[in-house]
Formats: C-alpha cells, structure tokens, sequence
C-alpha cells in the first residue's frame, strides 16, 4: 500500500524510497515485529477467557506435557494477522504472487482456525475431520497450482526445475497440478507435525521463509539470474515483504511462545505458515530446494509415515513416539536441548539450500 508514495518521488528525495523492495521488506520486517509485540499478550489474555482449560492435551503424549495443560491454543491468529497487515501495507498490491501467497496462508489459516475450534469447544484432541482436512487443502492447493500456472512465464509453466542441473526442466504435463498440490498440502502438515514442543516450529519456519525469501528476490531479478545461472520469474522479488514480515511476526509470537510457551501455535499457524511456505517453494521454481531447506519438517513428517507403516506390518514401533521429536523426549533429551539442535539442523539445512543457488 505504502508502494503508492514512490508515485510522488522525483527520483532523489524520501519517497524514492518506496520503490526498493529491500526498504520495504524491513518496514514489513518491523512493522509485524512491533505489531506482535503490541497485541501480543491482549490476545493471549482474551484466548483464556475464551478457552478456560486451552489445548487439550493428548492422554498418549509424553508425560511432560501434562504441565502444559491449560496452556491457550490458536497462537498463530497473531502470526497470521501481523503478516496479513505488514504484507497488505508495504507490498505492492498489484502484483498477483502476493495475493496468491496470502490466499494459500490465510485458506489454511482458516482450516487450522476451525480444527482448533473444534478441539478447545469439545474439549479433545480430535478436531475436525482428518478426511475434511485433507480435501480442504487439496482444494486450495489445486486453485493455488492453476494459479500459478497462469502467472508462470510459458516456458516455465507446468515444468519442474532441479537445482545444480539448472539447464534441466521436467515437463510434468498434467502431473503438475497433483504435484503442487503434495507439495503445499505436504508442507502444511509437515509443519503441523513439528509443531509439539515449545519454540519448535517456529524458529525453523523463519529460517526457511528467510531463505525462501532471498531465492525469491534472487529470481526476480534478471541480473541475479544470469550471474546465478537460475530461472527467471519475473516479479517474485516482491514475496521477500511476505517472508519479512513472516520473521518478525514469528519472532513476536516466539517472544510468547519461548519456553514455558504462554500460547501454542495450533493448527490456525502451522499449517497457514507450511503452506504459505509451500506455494513460495512453488511460484519460486525451488521446490526441490525447499526439500533440503524444510528437511526437518520432511524429517518430521518421515517419522510419522515410517512409524505408521511399519506398525501396520509387524506391529512393531521404529521410533519410541512418532513425530520424531517425542523420540528423542522418551529416550530422555529435556524439551530445549531437542528444540535448539533442531534450529541447529534447520539453520544448516538452510545454508545448504542457498548454496545450490549457485552450484552446477
């Protein structure tokens, strides 16, 4: 919104300013930053009113969660309101991968907000439907994938793009839409599964929007693509005040949610958050690297298919607890020694996803 301002720059003065989309990605960085901060704690006092007994806690979970009994839920309404009023203010609103992003975060917002609805007003760890869950966001992955076939240039649409073979697209024909559609719908549950300690998910999801962001402005620039020898998709850049004002609407919500967590998450941010993730990996031509970025989610998501399957078959358990880590809880790792060797692993994963910008 903000952008509008540059119209009344000459060139050298203040309002020139508002034509960078470095600028205006720190202005969305504070401004989620500040709005966190500020509505913060009225939210968390305004859930337990609402809530009373907060997120049910599950009778089969480690049994150090019991201490979080009471502990409010839908923690990710502050995540989700300071990106969608950051974005709105300092992003360019002609541009169309902005409206695609938010429709995909603010859609599974809107699922998750209603699978805790249904958890804290029955007073379980059911909610709503798995099976309604799933179709829901198959719905809006299937739109978001259309989507982004239009705004795709036409050399580009429908293909698959591998990192460090980066001459090499994949046409996936009419796979393509299925393909978006495990991509986002997988990284929004993959982020819901890692989402069980305090501070867990968080971290790991700034992380990745912060690498998300950088490959999206990379390759929307055609000075950057050429020298990094990456696709060209013009006007993603602008996606790098969504994924700012992801980081500092996520540190608002950490400031409250750093152990012992005043608020959980719940399914309203992590899946919002893991699918906004997603269609960024889509739109950007990086899905393969947000593979690698996102690898604790992916490794999250593994231990609860793994551990699914191979029950089925021999009755047997290859983790103690499935996600992965409530593995690591049984075997004795206290709650922040787990939760800061994941950020480690999320921070090096990250690394290793921005350096295939350049390898070939």
């Amino acid at each position: 919104m903000l952008f509008w301002l540059s119209e009344l720059s000459d060139g050298g003065d203040f309002f020139n300013l508002f034509r960078y989309i470095t600028v205006r990605s720190g202005g969305a960085f504070f401004t989620a930053l500040v709005f966190g901060f500020l509505f913060g704690q009225p939210l968390i006092n305004m859930l337990r009113r609402k809530q009373g007994k907060g997120q049910p806690i599950r009778d089969d979970g480690p049994e150090s969660h019991f201490v979080k009994a009471g502990t409010p839920t839908m923690g990710g309404l502050l995540i989700l309101s300071a990106i969608l009023f950051s974005t709105l203010l300092w992003a360019r609103l002609d541009n169309q991968y902005i409206w695609l992003v938010l429709f995909v975060t603010m859609s599974f917002g809107l699922i998750g907000f209603a699978d805790d609805y249904a958890k804290v007003s029955k007073h379980n760890t059911a909610g709503v439907s798995s099976k309604i869950r799933l179709g829901l966001g198959i719905i809006v992955a299937v739109i978001a994938g259309y989507w982004a076939t239009r705004l795709h240039p036409v050399d580009l649409s429908g293909q698959l793009a591998l990192p460090v073979f980066k001459d090499t697209l994949i046409n996936l024909g009419y796979m393509y839409i299925p393909f978006v559609v495990i991509v986002i719908v997988g990284s929004a549950n993959a982020v819901n599964l890692t989402d069980g300690l305090d501070g867990l998910a968080i971290m790991p999801v700034m992380i990745a929007a912060g690498t998300l962001g950088v490959i999206a402005y990379a390759v929307g620039r055609v000075d950057f693509t050429e020298y990094l020898d990456v696709h060209y998709v013009p006007d993603t850049g602008e996606l790098l005040i969504f994924t700012s004002a992801l980081i500092g609407g996520g540190l608002g919500f950490l400031w409250y949610n750093a152990p012992p967590a005043a608020v959980f998450m719940g399914d309203t941010g992590s899946l919002a958050l893991g699918g906004g993730l997603g269609v960024i990996a889509v739109v950007t031509k990086h899905e393969i690297v947000w593979a690698i970025v996102g690898g604790v989610f992916v490794a999250e998501a593994m231990s609860v298919i793994i551990q699914v399957l191979y029950y089925k078959k021999t009755k047997k358990r290859v983790f103690l607890m499935a996600p992965i880590h409530h593995h690591y809880e049984k075997k004795g790792w206290a709650e922040p020694q787990i939760v800061i060797r994941f950020w480690i692993i999320a921070l090096v994963l990250a690394l290793i996803g921005l350096a295939t910008l350049k390898v070939r």
